[in-house]
C-alpha cells in the first residue's frame, strides 16, 4: 500500500500530530472501528480523563489485533469529547499511543452517549 500524507501549503498547517488528509493507493482492505469507549472487557470504567483516555485507545488497538491490523495501519481518527477542557491531555495521550503516525483526524466536543464516559473514539485502517 502507497500512503502519502498531504499537507496543503495554501490551507492552515496541521498543529498536534496529524495530516490534513491521507491518499492512500493499491491498498487491500478498509477497516471501519466503531466509536471505542473508555470500558474494558469487564465492563469497568476507569476514573479520570486520562485514564479513560489510555482505556479508549487500549480498546482501539485490540479491535485492530483482531483484525490483523496494527495502529500503522490507521489512516483516520475521530475523537468525541465530552468536555474541551480535556483538549490537550488527549492530544498528549493520542500522540503517545500513535507516535509519529499523522492520520487524518477531527476531534469534536459534543455529548456522549453516556455521561461518565469523557471521550469516544473511532478509526478508518487500510492495508
Amino acid at each position: 500500500m502507497k500512503r502519502d500524507n498531504i499537507n496543503a501549503m495554501n490551507a492552515p498547517q496541521p498543529r498536534g500530530g496529524y495530516s490534513q488528509a491521507v491518499s492512500l493507493e493499491n491498498f487491500q482492505r478498509l477497516l471501519f472501528v466503531s466509536g471505542q469507549i473508555p470500558m474494558n472487557s469487564d465492563d469497568l470504567l476507569p476514573d479520570g480523563f486520562e485514564a479513560q483516555a489510555r482505556q479508549v485507545w487500549l480498546n482501539v488497538d485490540a479491535q485492530l489485533k483482531a483484525a490483523g491490523m496494527t495502529k500503522t495501519d490507521i489512516v483516520k481518527v475521530t475523537t468525541y469529547l465530552a468536555d474541551r477542557h480535556h483538549v490537550v491531555a488527549n492530544r498528549e495521550i493520542r500522540n503517545d499511543y500513535l507516535g509519529s503516525l499523522a492520520p487524518a483526524m477531527t476531534v469534536v466536543i459534543a455529548g456522549i452517549f453516556d455521561s461518565a464516559w469523557l471521550l469516544e473514539v473511532e478509526v478508518v485502517a487500510a492495508q
